[in-house]
């Protein structure tokens, strides 16, 4: 005898709709007239922040800080300093992505002539600066002073004033000059450092040719309207002081990042947040339409993925999750409409993962395990039998909870209590540099756009379709039947 669907609940569940990630699918290759090169990777991450590369660093403590959010967005991307720093480290690490190539060096490191040569060139050392201009008390510049002037205080002794060791010949500029103007000025004198002045004399900034020189070798860059590096920063939905420090440090974009964002009160407060900063916020993670609905109306941003991440145990120990492709479009399918940017954030090996989630919805990427075995990650770097590997470990690890990201995953243990943790710790290979990481994905990323045929990310998005992948399907797409003896740099068949 049949039994009704209303009588049976439970059993109804069982009817449950189908969820795809990235090996369940394949672009459907198109008629094209697009070189991969000619591809346009350009895209937004939140409402009013673009990025030359649709791609992101992790907010993991073994993934992003300063030296991997700097090596970031010279090269097009976006670095997310993690939230496993103190709020003053957390500041400190801003402004150091915010000077890295910085054209005209407000907050100039100065020399006062009566100070010792020793004291000024232990100032300099500990500021990591080879000069600085020396002025009086009412900002006059008077001369400049090197550390060849003063070292090894061979015509100068340590206990000399600096005015005895300056150069007081100074090369100076009006604040209206260009970079062109300064480099033509440097070589003309072979000088490395001309100070900005204002009419009076006063110090007003420095260009150094360091700062040119960078801008010319990272034209492509991810930068702001004043010319800086762009740079993401992690906070907690319930850390206002947080937000408002790194938002006042510069911050381009704040990533609301909680391992479960639909949940009420942290919808709230991520609203808060949202209205006290002037910079975007994107808020995640997420996995659900319903999740986007409940908050694109405030977002600049909307991060997805439920347990999809390398290190992620979410799944196995909470038995809740999306699979990333479908949760990806069902986000996509409310945040596109309203203009709102897509980040999928993990469960991406290959660049052909990368632009799957693209095809799907996204409008960039977030990697962690990709790149937690770079030069810039923090990562230390360990041997095991005889090959170099690089410490990487989830947020919801033990250890990362005990360092300070216990409520990421809305948890809070006292000192004696034990946390639940929903990530491990792990060794990544060794890679290298993060621009070799980032040639090959975005290249391959380009490659995929080629077989589409779309010029652009937004092209792309509306052209792209997919295809189902049968198991066999999916050994047929990587290597197989032979015995691997020179890996691709992009492929590796365990990652």
């Amino acid at each position: 005898m049949a039994t009704d669907s209303s009588e049976a609940p439970f059993t109804a569940k069982l009817r449950a709709p189908e969820a795809l990630t990235f090996d369940d699918v394949l672009l459907r290759p198109k008629e094209s007239h697009v070189e991969p090169d000619e591809a346009d990777t350009t895209t937004r991450v939140s409402t009013s922040v673009e990025l030359p590369i649709p791609v992101l660093s992790a907010a993991m403590d073994t993934v992003t800080e300063s030296t991997m959010a700097i090596a970031m967005a010279r090269r097009g991307g976006l670095g997310v300093l993690h939230r496993n720093m103190d709020v003053e480290r957390v500041v400190e690490e801003v402004e150091r992505v915010k000077r890295a190539d910085e054209l005209i060096i407000h907050e100039v490191v100065t020399a006062d002539p009566e100070q010792t040569v020793r004291d000024v060139d232990e100032m300099m050392e500990e500021a990591g600066v080879s000069g600085a201009p020396v002025v009086d008390d009412a900002g006059e510049v008077l001369g400049i002073i090197s550390s060849t002037d003063v070292r090894p205080y061979l015509e100068v002794g340590e206990r000399d004033a600096v005015r005895e060791a300056m150069t007081d010949e100074v090369i100076t500029a009006s604040e209206d000059v260009t970079p062109r103007e300064a480099l033509e000025l440097m070589y003309e004198h072979k000088i490395e450092r001309v100070p900005l002045v204002d009419e009076e004399n006063r110090l007003t900034g420095l260009v150094t040719m360091q700062g040119i020189l960078q801008r010319r070798e990272y034209d492509a860059a991810a930068r702001d309207p004043e010319g800086r590096l762009r740079v993401g920063v992690a906070v907690g939905p319930f850390e206002d002081e947080r937000a408002r420090a790194v938002d006042g440090a510069g911050a381009d974009v704040l990533f609301i990042d909680c391992a479960h964002a639909h949940n009420r009160d942290v919808v709230d407060a991520a609203r808060e947040v949202a209205d006290g900063v002037a910079a975007d916020v994107v808020v995640g993670n997420v996995g659900t339409r319903e999740a986007a609905a409940d908050v694109v109306e405030f977002a600049d941003g909307i991060k997805v993925g439920i347990g999809p991440g390398s290190i992620c145990t979410t799944r196995v120990v909470t038995g809740a999750g999306m699979p990333q492709v479908s949760a990806v479009a069902q986000v996509a399918d409310v945040a596109a409409p309203r203009g709102v940017p897509v980040i999928a954030d993990g469960g991406i090996r290959y660049s052909g993962d990368a632009i799957k989630a693209i095809a799907a919805g996204a409008d960039a990427v977030m990697l962690g395990s990709y790149f937690a075995g770079t030069d810039e990650a923090p990562g230390r770097v360990v041997t095991m039998n005889g090959k170099r590997y690089k410490q990487y470990r989830g947020m919801g690890s033990v250890g990362a909870m005990q360092s300070g990201g216990g409520d990421r995953y809305l948890k809070e243990a006292d000192e004696d209590e034990e946390f639940i943790p929903e990530g491990v710790e792990a060794a990544t290979p060794y890679k290298g540099s993060v621009e070799s990481e980032l040639f090959q994905l975005v290249g391959g990323m380009q490659s995929g756009m080629g077989y589409v045929g779309a010029e652009t990310v937004p092209a792309f998005k509306e052209r792209a379709e997919f295809v189902r992948v049968s198991p066999a399907g999916q050994t047929e797409g990587h290597a197989h039947d032979v015995v691997i003896t020179d890996e691709a740099p992009n492929y590796s068949p365990d990652r």
